[in-house]
Formats: C-alpha cells, sequence, structure tokens
C-alpha cells in the first residue's frame, strides 16, 4: 500500500502536506481501501474555521459513513469540489485528486506521524 514519504500522517488516517503555511488534506489509502467504495463527501466550507483533531466531514462508503477529522488549526480556503460529482476519486487517487481540502493554518502541525509510523500503525489492521 502507498504511503508516500513526504506527508505527515495522523493515526485516525488522514494525511497532510504543508507548503508556504497552505495545509492539503486528505485520507490515506488504507482508510480509503477500508473504507470501501466511496459515494460521498461532506467537507467544510471555504471561510470554516477548523481545529487539529476535530472532525469536519464525513466521508460515506458501500460499508460506513466515517468522520474526517482535521490533522490542522487553520482557515479552510479551498475545498475540492470535484469530490461531489467523483468521491469515488478518492478511491482511486487518494495522495493526488483525491485531496479534501486546503487551509491556511494558524499553527503549526504538531503530533503528525511519519511515513514510517504511520505504516509501522496500520500494520495488522489490513
Amino acid at each position: 500500500m502507498s504511503v508516500p514519504t513526504e506527508l505527515g500522517y495522523t493515526a485516525k488516517h488522514e494525511w497532510v502536506v504543508v507548503k508556504d503555511g497552505i495545509a492539503t488534506v486528505g485520507i490515506t489509502a488504507f482508510a480509503a481501501e477500508s473504507l470501501g467504495d466511496i459515494v460521498y463527501v461532506e467537507l467544510p466550507e471555504s471561510g470554516t474555521e477548523v481545529t487539529a483533531g476535530q472532525a469536519c466531514g464525513e466521508v460515506e462508503s458501500t460499508k460506513s459513513v466515517s468522520d474526517v477529522y482535521s490533522p490542522v488549526s487553520g482557515e479552510v480556503i479551498e475545498v475540492n469540489g470535484a469530490l461531489e460529482d467523483a468521491p469515488e476519486t478518492i478511491n482511486t487517487a487518494p495522495f493526488e485528486d483525491g485531496w479534501l481540502f486546503r487551509a491556511r493554518l494558524s499553527e503549526e502541525p504538531s503530533g503528525l506521524l511519519s511515513a514510517e509510523e504511520y505504516t509501522k500503525l496500520t500494520e495488522g489492521e489490513e
């Protein structure tokens, strides 16, 4: 399973990459595969303040509905609107076109896992 080394991860299976104070957030391939076929995504609106560790959306699959937790604190400045018509993109490209939202950070993220740490976390959960 793909776990890009340039990203940070949470134990709740979100990934984040930060560039110039802007965080791009998504869910991991492990989470997408565990959920099964994703059929609906509810994301925070632009302008919403999100808090690290707090739920800010939902991902619905043919198996279940799961909360999306923000790995960062800040203001949502962009939402991946393409997911409204094609939520299955999260299954096919979770680290590329399946990103969920971008947020302008109010503080640097902390407590993120490295790719190696995330891989160890998910071993045995498959």
